[in-house]
């Protein structure tokens, strides 16, 4: 491994699958490798992604998340069709509960307006002729360009794009540290000419030993859903709540999967160390101690109503309080029909330590040697294309 190398890309998830990809697309004949400390790729957040892609009407203007996410959204659908991988197009309602939720209702709309995407206010009458089971407030918002596609299968693709391009990959490799622009791994040194950190939920960890991201700490948060295994027809839409749009997480709500399956979702429960998906896979100490002062500085403190969060996400452990949350938004679902939980996906959310809040956008740090892609959360996944596009003209390729 001392062969030396224009570009490595630390982190074999959806952003670093895609900043190869546009290197590939840029500059065919670099030198690059992909490194990842899994025996494959998508191992977390990318693979455990529920597949959504997203529309864009959810965010403020000028943020990375509002000018990447319709386009995004194009760009993947386009992927999707050209490779022939599976993606439904099955749409999205948004609904209210009373009058307060209807004004957040018109602010999504003015929202995804201004970011370009393709929304509508419509009454009950018009959601109930696109879904006949929904049940909201007066009105919904209807966004035809929400979409699900398989997040493993698209990122399979995208890693044989790669392969093909002649991009390396080193799996089992674990970033130890580096040297000046040296990076020590596990499996020995590597020399690039530039690092791009796409770590993940280890992110904030890799920038900070290059000197960047100090002003973050990673606050994990675990989601599952539960399927619903009685039938694929009671619902044929996604079907979302409006959100509390002060705080990044969308509440639970009904996806339609690429095969037709409904599963409702998810949970976003503060975990206590990184890769915390069951009681004691990965555990590390020293993470568990960092999580648990800032979680407790959260609570303490009640930043963003931190408090009333914790204790509602607690809650939707409680099965039937859970499917409660869903049931509100639907004339009729079977609360018997309901299987079993999907496999849990943790949410890489950083936290600022001096405001105490979730860092709502993706953040970018890094130097002429190293660029480290921070807060990659959701809808990064539907924003892969565009947002490597930028950092290679912003950051990669100055």
């Amino acid at each position: 491994m001392s062969k030396q190398y224009d570009y490595v890309i630390i982190g074999g998830g959806v952003i670093g699958l895609s900043v190869g990809f546009t290197i590939l697309q840029k500059e065919p004949h670099a030198r690059t490798l992909l490194i990842e400390k899994e025996d494959d790729i998508a191992r977390h957040s990318s693979g455990r992604n529920s597949g959504v892609l997203h529309a864009g009407f959810y965010y403020t203007a000028d943020s990375f998340k509002a000018k990447f996410t319709v386009i995004g959204n194009q760009q993947m659908t386009a992927f999707c069709k050209e490779r022939g991988l599976k993606i439904n197009k099955c749409g999205k309602l948004v609904v209210a509960q009373d009058e307060q939720e209807l004004e957040q209702l018109y602010e999504l709309e003015r929202r995804g307006m201004r970011n370009g995407s393709q929304v509508k206010i419509v009454d009950e009458k018009e959601a109930e002729a696109i879904e006949p089971n929904v049940r909201t407030y007066k009105k919904a918002l209807y966004s035809p360009d929400t979409a699900t596609i398989d997040p493993e299968e698209v990122c399979r693709a995208l890693k044989n794009e790669l392969k093909k391009g002649g991009i390396e990959f080193r799996f089992n490799t674990r970033y130890r540290g580096h040297e000046k622009n040296t990076i020590l791994t596990n499996q020995g040194e590597i020399e690039p000419k530039k690092i791009i950190n796409c770590a993940g939920l280890y992110a904030d960890k890799v920038a900070q030993d290059f000197g960047f991201g100090q002003a973050y700490t990673m606050i994990p948060f675990k989601g599952l859903y539960l399927k619903y295994a009685k039938n694929k027809t009671d619902i044929g839409i996604n079907i979302y709540p409006v959100p509390n749009l002060k705080n990044p997480f969308l509440g639970v709500h009904y996806t339609k999967t690429i095969t037709g399956e409904i599963k409702i979702g998810p949970t976003a429960t503060p975990s206590f160390w990184r890769e915390n998906y069951t009681m004691t896979s990965n555990f590390k100490f020293n993470e568990f101690l960092t999580t648990s002062f800032y979680l407790s500085k959260l609570f303490l403190t009640n930043s963003f109503g931190f408090r009333d969060l914790g204790i509602d996400e607690i809650k939707k452990y409680n099965r039937s309080y859970f499917i409660g949350l869903a049931a509100k938004m639907v004339k009729s679902i079977d609360p018997n029909g309901f299987g079993e939980f999907t496999r849990p996906g943790i949410r890489a959310q950083l936290l600022d330590k001096t405001t105490l809040n979730l860092v709502q956008d993706f953040v970018v740090e890094g130097d002429g040697k190293s660029i480290h892609v921070l807060n990659a959360i959701s809808p990064a996944f539907t924003c892969a294309f565009p947002f490597a596009e930028y950092l290679y003209q912003n950051h990669i390729a100055v």
